[in-house]
């Protein structure tokens, strides 16, 4: 009680205190600061982004900027503004004036700041808050905007974070794609004017373009050198990354909810909170920008992101919607078989009235389908056990199809236009979880399955399109809050559902990377990357997603998809969270027998892969090979991935210099994940090298002429 008391009388002082001195307010991790002065106008200004100051003092020989901290529309600004909003008496201008600083420091690793401004003519508040994480160098900022006015304001802009850059020239990476292509990554030179990356597709919102980032200054981006932003938007919603190069080549970026058919009105008293923006300055390019998010997230990111992940068996490739409960009995004999650790039902278990046997029923009536399971999840929970295998399945609660029973009970409860004709994606329609009812029959659906079913270990949670003719019948004649509405609840229903199972794994799938954000995944031990299973191509996919995110949430599965080698794809999916979606019954069987040695070399290895640091050694941006590795926190184990793509006749590729080891240690290299039968390919296997010799001279991974869609894997174990 008394030192709660102490602490907010120390947080009031320090803002009074600040006040009154107009000190620099300082944001710092252990290598980066942001730094904030206001000026005699009584406006806070972004004096400083970059490199830690050793010296803190010299932090107030700043010089003065133009660069407003959140600046408001309807003034003098003649650029894009952070925040629009119109009044009650409909004045459309923001003025935005310097209040109070307060500082908490929640535990040793981060610090809150928390900076109020006010309106001097209206009552009407912002306020910007930051955490900073010292150990992983991650800012985290988002904004609270408060309206204390008699009547409404209407929000027209509300953007998480406004960051100013000053540099010669500005290098963006992007990652975009389309299903099957997700995460592609694009380097372009930023030149006056504005680029932006955005949604407006409501769900599954990330379908064509990723919500975040790379920036890099002054030259393209490099892997170890050079001055970088990396920044995500964590938001499972309609969004916009603003990029806007003014007459002095200063930059501006704006990140947040995409303000489209977005007008928010906030009501007296009412406060609203935007999403989190996510970023990490490195002086070292994109490697240590990456291991630092990839810590983060670890911590603080993803659910669970210290605990072990599960290797699965998933019924899909090997059934379709063709089965029943023999069939799925037998193939939990196949997952023993191969060692994994659970059995995922896909999609088809579920209607009567309306059988799911395709895309076009069912869909929202979830019973199990007497016919196909008559003795219902609890039966195939049993005997999936019996066989040493945990059960899982498949679930697309946001979604219904015409086709069912709950669009004949409940058609107000989906969102479609009136007086229009419905609009179809894979014969379905979108639920409204902005209507708390339909949250409710969400909850309620998963958390009855749950409860029937306390064995249940793990749900895939889909969402296989994208909302169009948008109208909510909840709503009313408050439609243009449907887009976000929407996504807090669907956060409404996740935070519940966590709250009473909090360590339930879920993988966020929809329809490939159609959600990949910090926002949903501290819901979600995993997100599905692609439904593109081709190895070739998972390459760059995986590539791409993985300088934003670690690998134990990354989940990766063997198919029979792409012309590759099962020992091929097999070595592209370790790169991530394994799993299978394959018929075992079709494997040959000296493949059988080496796809039961590669989960046991999965999980020995697994750890160094999901905790490690990832260092992208060669990337297929730039060769016909894809080059990286994993080292684990006491540089005494490694795992190395060497992929030949598609190669050339009389290509010379040079040797890999390897990182992140100990110089003073030696290692033992072994070559793993070979066909029975075969020998190691690499003149390395069974050696011993000093950390120092593999990180100056490094290793040859393709000796004369190197082979199309081959690879290799080499663990290292310091001796």
């Amino acid at each position: 009680m008394y030192r709660s008391i102490s602490l907010l009388l120390l947080i009031v002082s320090f803002s009074v205190r600040i006040c009154a001195q107009v000190a620099p307010i300082v944001i710092e991790t252990a290598k980066t600061s942001i730094v904030y002065k206001v000026k005699k106008n009584g406006r806070l200004y972004q004096a400083y982004l970059g490199e830690k100051l050793k010296d803190a003092a010299e932090y107030a020989s700043l010089a003065d900027t133009r660069n407003e901290a959140y600046i408001g529309a309807g003034m003098e600004d003649l650029f894009t503004p952070a925040i629009q909003v119109e009044h009650a008496d409909k004045n459309p201008s923001l003025e935005l004036h310097f209040q109070s600083v307060q500082v908490k420091q929640p535990d040793k690793n981060t610090t809150i700041t928390s900076i109020l401004l006010i309106d001097p003519k209206y009552a009407f508040e912002v306020r910007l808050n930051f955490a900073a994480f010292y150990r992983e160098n991650i800012i985290k900022t988002w904004t609270e905007i408060s309206n204390k006015e008699k009547g409404s304001v209407w929000l027209q802009n509300y953007a998480s974070s406004l960051l100013h850059l000053d540099a010669q020239q500005y290098w963006l990476t992007q990652f975009h794609g389309d299903w099957g292509m997700e995460a592609r990554m694009e380097e372009t030179q930023l030149t006056a004017g504005i680029k932006e990356i955005d949604s407006k597709l409501g769900t599954r919102a990330n379908k064509f373009l990723s919500p975040m980032f790379l920036l890099a200054l002054n030259a393209p981006a490099k892997e170890n050198t050079g001055d970088l932003l990396a920044g995500t938007l964590a938001w499972t919603g309609n969004y916009n990354l603003h990029f806007e190069i003014d007459n002095i080549n200063s930059l501006r970026i704006l990140s947040g909810i995409n303000s489209y058919a977005s007008a928010y009105e906030l009501k007296p008293g009412a406060l609203f909170v935007t999403p989190v923006f996510i970023f990490t300055f490195s002086t070292h390019g994109r490697g240590e920008a990456t291991r630092n998010l990839h810590q983060w997230a670890r911590h603080y990111g993803i659910m669970d992101g210290d605990r072990p992940r599960y290797t699965l068996l998933n019924n899909w490739e090997a059934t379709g919607f063709n089965f029943t409960q023999d069939t799925l009995v037998k193939l939990f004999d196949d997952a023993a078989k191969l060692g994994v650790d659970l059995f995922l039902l896909d999609d088809g278990w579920f209607g009567n009235k309306y059988p799911r046997t395709d895309a076009r029923a069912g869909l929202g009536d979830w019973q199990e389908n007497k016919q196909k399971l008559p003795g219902g999840i609890g039966y195939l929970v049993k005997e999936a056990e019996s066989k040493g295998v945990k059960f899982s399945i498949w679930l697309e609660p946001e979604m219904v199809n015409p086709k069912s029973e709950l669009y004949e009970q409940h058609p107000e409860w989906i969102i479609r236009l009136p007086n229009r004709d419905e609009n179809y994606q894979r014969n379905q329609l979108v639920l409204d979880l902005s209507n708390p009812r339909v949250q409710d029959f969400i909850f309620n659906m998963v958390d009855n399955m749950l409860t029937s079913n306390p064995h249940l270990a793990y749900i895939k949670w889909d969402c296989n399109r994208t909302m169009t003719n948008s109208y909510s019948n909840y709503l009313g004649n408050r439609q243009s809050h449907l887009f976000i509405d929407y996504v807090n609840g669907l956060y409404k229903v996740l935070e519940r559902l966590h709250s009473k199972h909090p360590h339930l794994p879920m993988m966020l799938c929809s329809g490939g990377g159609g959600r990949t954000d910090y926002g949903a995944l501290k819901y979600f031990t995993e997100f599905w990357p692609s439904d593109n299973t081709d190895g070739l191509e998972r390459v760059y996919i995986q590539w791409g997603y993985s300088y934003f995110f670690p690998a134990l949430a990354v989940a990766n599965h063997i198919t029979s998809s792409g012309k590759q080698s099962l020992k091929f794809r097999t070595d592209v999916a370790m790169m991530g969270k394994l799993g299978y979606d394959i018929n075992i019954k079709e494997l040959k069987p000296e493949e059988l027998e080496f796809s039961k040695a590669a989960v046991q070399n999965y999980k020995r290895i697994s750890p160094v892969i999901w905790y490690g640091d990832l260092y992208h050694l060669v990337s297929p941006y730039d060769e016909n090979r894809a080059v990286l590795m994993y080292v684990d926190s006491t540089q005494n184990k490694a795992v190395v991935f060497n992929y030949n793509l598609n190669t050339r006749f009389g290509e010379q590729l040079d040797e890999v210099k390897l990182q992140g080891l100990d110089a003073n240690k030696k290692y033992k290299i072994e070559e793993i994940n070979l066909m029975p039968g075969s020998k190691p390919v690499t003149m390395y296997h069974d050696k011993i090298y000093s950390g120092d010799y593999l990180m100056k001279v490094g290793l040859q991974f393709n000796k004369g002429r190197p082979l199309a869609l081959s690879s290799i894997v080499l663990q290292l174990t310091a001796q």
